[in-house]
């Protein structure tokens, strides 16, 4: 299902808060669960709640018990891109070997997926989860889909506001004797979560429905959508119901605003926004009146009661309205994702405002999307104890000849060292202080990239920001201790934080717990790039730009665009599944995803999973149906019997079968040279070669060249695919830390790049770089500056 990116008609005014009234309000005060072995909210979902960006609660039912497998895992990632695509970030709930878990890796979506109609996956509501979880300490694992009910609960429980979702459960009709009434009712009257949906199935009571949510103390609206006058609450597939909806409301905005009062008051219930069908989906309803009322005379007829009754239904006015039901069921959930994620990014400028009313102001929304540059201003900083400036430093930059623009942080490992008395020896014991060695390091992907680049010995710049703290302060001390340039970094302006990562590991230094605040460069939107770092004049162009994939899909566009225009070589690093996707939009996008030889990104070093996420994310976005990425690969003169055999040779028969070599040839006409990191089986490259190239005509180079155009294209002469294996695996007890292997291996390499190696001739090198690391304490191994003579003898 290719995905439609519809934009918001006009821009609407948000409602101006007094100062006063910001001042007085106060969100409800309460501890959210944090991580257990029954409840478990992702790395991405836990960032984006402390840093109080949009995220919206996504439920699992549909996949397990709606669409079979495989169209339930497109529906996952599509309403997934929905949410990310305007904005939002996807809490996907559910339930995994007897674990709740607020937020799902790819990789665990398609586990829960694929269970969809197993025995030991179920549809869970609130009355389930105690014992789904419980069972698992007895050895039973379930897996299972949230219904409304479960789904809000798992989201109260995490802390996500909003949740977007199809259609609620109501009051069947005959309640009054058979008491059937769903649990979402009751639950909306008792747990603080707004829910967009498309009102509730119209085989159900609507007028009974209404009132018990009136008796739960549930607010509930309808978008008005465009309509004037009467609004009827919706029926699901049709856009009238024939009810009077309570109230009405007209944009997203007003709904965020309906919200954070709700919150400021402590009222404990929750909030029903109801989103009509679109109106080009919508079944007219007094042809869905009709389809309903033969439905269920079937199910009467057939003894359809209880659990049975709603399945039997739906199925019968599939057939009924011969399928229409069903592209109108799609329409309406994307509609109400979309929606939800609007409403969740505008209750975040809200609750923005009232953090900077109350000074505890959070950077990554601006007051006032009017503003066409953000309040934050971007200092430049030159030394440890120099002020913040008011302006940028306007003078010239030392000349380099790679730019890492990223993430820099500071590392605080706590390594509990318990008491010699102590009782429970291995692990710090919460609520209380622990004794621990405390060390703090500087981190971030982009600094230990240019740390790299550094200490082979080339002049590097990197380009992240710091917030004027004391943070900030040590992170800027540390780096030109480090003996590295400082002119790239820039000082955000209060409230700006300085990146900061916090492990607490046990007493064997395992993993405890994490916390991460990286939202500042989520804060720096295209503008202060613009403004603090490529308007700075430099004495040379630097002739590589490696950009990592903490800025947003805007600001990363905006980095790469200006290595294009500088012709730098560029280098995109993936940095997680979650962030991979960046890289891309959609062909309708202002700045949309460019294919060769006007691409964005010259090469990119992703891991086996970010790969998948590279392909996924451009498979749902249809960029592999573009004319021009077409037109790349059939300039690489692939033979029409395919190459599996040919990359089971080159590669191996256990990566083909994972498809890992299939998956970077698609992406090549988007990143032409990739080189996707496989741990200890290797480094896998695959790359266009261009006409002209010497691989074509080199007899040490032939089995490698997998294809060879024939269409005359003067830039794509064929494909190359070769399977680096490493030097060395280190045995037990030789691994010290695998913190920054990764970035060692990228940093290397593009610093041979510069100075006109070959990337083939590179990788070799840069792998035993990455043994280095491996194992050193540091996340890049000071022993680098031993390879330094090895990149020019090469």
């Amino acid at each position: 299902m290719a995905l439609i990116s519809r934009p918001i008609s006009r821009p609407i005014a948000r409602p101006r808060l007094h100062l006063q009234l910001l001042c007085r309000a106060s969100s409800a005060s309460r501890r959210y669960l944090t991580n257990n072995g029954f409840f478990k909210v992702s790395e991405e979902v836990r960032d984006a709640i402390h840093s109080k960006k949009p995220v919206v609660a996504l439920e699992t039912t549909i996949y397990t018990h709606g669409f079979p497998y495989p169209d339930n895992v497109a529906l996952a990632t599509f309403l997934e891109s929905v949410v990310r695509v305007n904005g939002g970030i996807p809490a996907t709930i559910g339930i995994l070997d007897g674990v709740a878990r607020i937020g799902m890796s790819p990789e665990e979506l398609t586990r829960l997926t694929e269970s969809a109609g197993h025995e030991n996956t179920l549809k869970l509501s609130r009355r389930d989860l105690g014992y789904v979880c419980g069972l698992r300490l007895a050895g039973k694992q379930f897996n299972g889909g949230t219904t409304i009910a479960g789904t809000m609960l798992l989201a109260y429980l995490a802390g996500i506001k909003v949740f977007g979702t199809g259609g609620l459960g109501g009051v069947h009709r005959g309640a009054e004797s058979s008491m059937d009434i769903s649990a979402d009712l009751t639950e909306l009257g008792r747990t603080p979560v707004a829910v967009v949906s498309s009102g509730c199935k119209s085989f159900l009571d609507i007028p009974r429905t209404l009132e018990f949510l009136e008796t739960e103390g549930v607010g509930v609206s309808t978008f008005a959508d465009g309509r004037q006058g009467h609004v009827d609450f919706p029926a699901f597939w049709s856009r009238d119901s024939g009810v009077k909806s309570p109230t009405v409301i007209n944009n997203e905005i007003e709904a965020a605003a309906i919200i954070h009062a709700q919150n400021s008051l402590q009222i404990s219930s929750g909030l029903l926004f109801a989103n009509p069908c679109p109106a080009e989906s919508a079944i007219p309803k007094d042809a869905m009146d009709s389809i309903i009322e033969e439905a269920i005379r079937q199910a009467d007829a057939s003894g359809a009661s209880g659990k049975d009754n709603t399945p039997f239904i739906l199925s019968k006015i599939k057939e009924l309205s011969g399928g229409k039901s069903i592209p109108a069921n799609r329409a309406l959930i994307e509609s109400n994702v979309r929606r939800a994620t609007i409403v969740a990014r505008e209750l975040a400028v809200l609750e923005a405002k009232q953090d900077q009313a109350q000074g505890r102001g959070y950077a990554y929304f601006t007051p006032d999307q009017s503003s066409t540059v953000s309040s934050l201003e971007a200092t430049s900083i030159t030394a440890p104890s120099s002020p913040p400036q008011t302006a940028l430093s306007t003078a010239p930059a030392s000349p380099v000849e790679i730019i890492v623009a990223g993430a820099l942080a500071v590392d605080f490992s706590c390594d509990y060292t318990p008491l010699s008395s102590s009782t429970v020896p291995i692990d710090p014991q919460p609520h209380t202080s622990n004794p621990a060695v405390i060390t703090q390091t500087l981190g971030g992907v982009a600094h230990n990239i240019a740390k790299a680049v550094h200490l082979i010995g080339f002049p590097v710049r990197l380009c992240s920001a710091i917030g004027n703290d004391l943070s900030g302060r040590a992170a800027l001390s540390q780096l030109q201790a480090e003996g590295m340039l400082a002119d790239g970094i820039k000082v955000l302006a209060p409230p700006s934080r300085t990146a900061q990562y916090v492990a607490v590991n046990n007493a064997h230094k395992e993993l405890t717990l994490a916390m991460a605040d990286m939202s500042i460069l989520e804060a720096s939107t295209s503008e202060i790039v613009e403004k603090a770092w490529l308007s700075s004049p430099t004495n040379a162009k630097p002739k590589c730009l490696i950009v990592d994939a903490n800025w947003t899909t805007e600001t990363l566009h905006t980095w790469l665009r200006y290595g294009k225009s500088i012709d730098a070589l560029t280098v995109f690093e993936p940095v997680s599944t979650a962030k991979a996707s960046r890289l891309f939009c959609t062909p309708s996008d202002s700045h949309p995803s460019a294919v060769y030889p006007n691409h964005l990104v010259d090469l990119s070093t992703p891991n086996f999973h970010e790969l998948t996420a590279l392909h996924d994310t451009a498979h749902r976005l249809d960029l592999f149906n573009l004319p021009a990425w077409f037109r790349t690969i059939d300039a690489l003169g692939i033979p029409s019997t395919g190459l599996r055999i040919a990359l089971s040779v080159t590669t191996s028969p256990e990566l083909v079968d994972q498809g890992i070599p299939q998956q970077s040839i698609k992406l090549l006409p988007f990143i032409p040279t990739i080189l996707t990191k496989l741990g200890p089986k290797g480094v896998l490259l695959t790359k266009l070669i261009k006409a002209n190239d010497p691989a074509l005509s080199s007899p040490d180079e032939a089995q490698y060249v997998l294809s060879r155009g024939m269409s005359g294209d003067s830039e794509v002469g064929g494909l190359y695919v070769r399977l680096f294996p490493p030097e060395k695996i280190l045995g037990p007890g030789e691994v010290v830390s695998v913190n920054g292997i990764g970035d060692t291996f990228l940093g290397v390499l593009s610093a041979g790049l510069v100075r006109g190696k070959k990337v083939e001739k590179m990788v070799p090198l840069a792998q035993r770089a990455a043994v280095l690391s491996l194992k050193s304490q540091e996340s890049v191994s000071p022993d680098l500056k031993t390879l330094r003579s090895e990149i020019g003898g090469l």
